[in-house]
């Protein structure tokens, strides 16, 4: 408590603690809520929610875990939920991702080339089965380790290398026309 009141200047509570997290985490849940595949215009009413259950439940939070895992779960949790209740009224990926490198140091052309690369990058994720595009989001553009996300999900350990070489085939498979097209 100690060292947070003296960073902070304020106490520290569990109000303290989750407000925090909020705002250093804020842009992780963002960024994940998208690479799951919500689409643009419910992003930010899902993102408010995954913040709702996660003060909900602050109090159940296990400190010996990273806050970021626990938070992970709790987004997955509310994105499918989501997805589920939303499944006919899926839309497409529109517009750039907000987590996109600046590229200013190269030409339009290259810049449209990698747009729309991650654009179709996106929409190949957007179309992985849920439970597996959970697995290879963490995985591969999060860099969680294997052994975490199978505890987010709650999963024996195999079921999550499982799930990610499903993914990661099922993401090969549906880049590989436009790999063709390019060669």
């Amino acid at each position: 408590m100690k060292a947070v009141t003296e960073l902070t200047g304020r106490p520290n509570t569990p109000a303290v603690a989750f407000e925090e997290t909020y705002n250093s985490e804020f842009p992780f849940v963002w960024r994940l809520v998208r690479r799951l595949g919500v689409s643009d215009s419910a992003r930010e009413d899902v993102v408010h929610d995954v913040f709702t259950a996660a003060l909900r439940s602050w109090s159940r939070l296990d400190s010996s875990r990273p806050v970021r895992a626990w938070l992970y779960g709790v987004t997955y949790r509310v994105v499918l939920d989501h997805l589920r209740k939303h499944s006919t009224h899926r839309e497409e990926a529109t517009g750039e991702m907000p987590e996109q490198p600046t590229l200013a140091h190269h030409g339009p052309a290259e810049v449209l080339e990698r747009r729309q690369a991650l654009t179709l990058a996106q929409q190949i994720i957007d179309q992985l089965e849920v439970e597996r595009r959970g697995v290879f989001v963490m995985h591969e553009l999060e860099g969680l380790p294997m052994p975490e996300i199978a505890e987010v999900f709650g999963i024996p350990l195999n079921t999550a290398y499982s799930r990610l070489r499903l993914a990661r085939r099922d993401f090969e498979l549906a880049a590989r026309p436009f790999r063709q097209e390019r060669a």
